[in-house]
């Protein structure tokens, strides 16, 4: 779809074997206020012997750790299950036919070590076991989130302030400050949105930051139009939140309320989930009024704090932050 044929007017009120490689261990867009350098980080008690086991466990075409099975070749030489596939059973250390050995020893030994989750130079000083620790780095509360922006396939990765700025300067995203919001939908042929991201918000309250999707996709049959709010953090912190959204016309309006889902829910899990304000395209239709063949939607709402809308009654909850 092309975004540049909708108007949104807003008003805020505040294969070479040898040549197969993949680090998962560099996160080169994660912000730059964080080091790198994981030795400056390096947890007490690790001694350098622990790494130079870990370098053995590192395997030589893909560069991950390795975890049973581990395959070796007739020489000695180690490498992944995963990998073992990609080069054709053959050894890309020394060429020789790898077979089905498995490397016993080296397993063992692995067992027998701890070591600190991949992400403490973001900041978690965890460590685990070295067969629980790749359990913990797929849960882990530091690793990099994947950019909320969801009208391309943009791989970004990196922390809040990082994703923040790169959604700004690099997707172009509005920014707003404030916990209210008032936009307005201007489509001339609301017939050809299907399946089509229209909008992204990005709005700062609470010293926090949230994302305002509004998009039109098909519920089965049916032409819909949806918004939703994402909080850019961990669920645990998007359950201090609650929103609210709104959207009418002619005596008539839908009204939804719930608690924003956290980025680490991908946009298309969301949005599959029907966790938002959903309008039929009919309804839509009926609420821009005229003869129905332009869409103009307004979608009002509001984002508060759980234990500012019960201790305040709901007065005075939402306090612009202009910082």
């Amino acid at each position: 779809m092309d975004l540049d044929s909708m108007d949104c007017a807003s008003t805020i009120d505040v294969t070479d074997d040898e040549e197969i490689h993949q680090d998962r261990h560099s996160y080169a867009s994660v912000s730059k206020h964080h080091s790198n350098n994981s030795n400056a980080n390096a947890a007490p008690g690790l001694l350098p012997t622990t790494t130079s086991v870990h370098e053995l466990l590192e395997c030589p075409v893909c560069t991950n750790s390795m975890y049973p099975p581990i395959h070796q070749c007739h020489n000695g030489h180690t490498l992944c299950s995963t990998c073992k596939n990609r080069v054709h059973n053959r050894c890309p250390t020394c060429r020789q036919e790898l077979g089905d050995i498995r490397c016993l020893a080296l397993e063992k030994v692995a067992e027998s070590l701890e070591l600190p989750c991949k992400y403490m130079s973001l900041g978690c000083p965890e460590i685990f076991p070295y067969y629980s620790k790749l359990k913990h780095e797929t849960v882990c509360n530091f690793r990099p989130y994947n950019c909320p922006y969801a009208g391309s396939e943009c791989s970004v990765m990196g922390d809040i302030p990082f994703l923040v700025a790169h959604l700004r300067d690099d997707h172009k995203v509005d920014m707003h400050s404030g916990c209210t919001f008032n936009h307005r939908y201007v489509k001339s042929n609301p017939r050809e949105v299907e399946n089509a991201t229209w909008m992204l918000t990005v709005f700062h309250c609470f010293g926090q930051y949230f994302c305002l999707h509004f998009e039109a996709f098909q519920l089965g049959m049916a032409p819909v139009y949806m918004a939703f709010l994402r909080f850019m953090g961990d669920e645990t912190e998007a359950r201090n939140y609650n929103y609210s959204l709104e959207v009418g016309g002619y005596g008539r309006k839908l009204i939804w309320e719930g608690t924003p889902r956290s980025v680490r829910d991908s946009h298309r899990k969301v949005r599959d989930s029907h966790d938002g304000l959903i309008i039929q395209r009919n309804m839509a239709l009926f609420f821009s009024g005229g003869d129905r063949k332009e869409l103009k939607l307004r979608v009002t709402g509001r984002i508060w704090k759980e234990q500012q809308q019960s201790g305040e009654g709901g007065g005075g909850a939402c306090i612009p932050n202009l910082s």
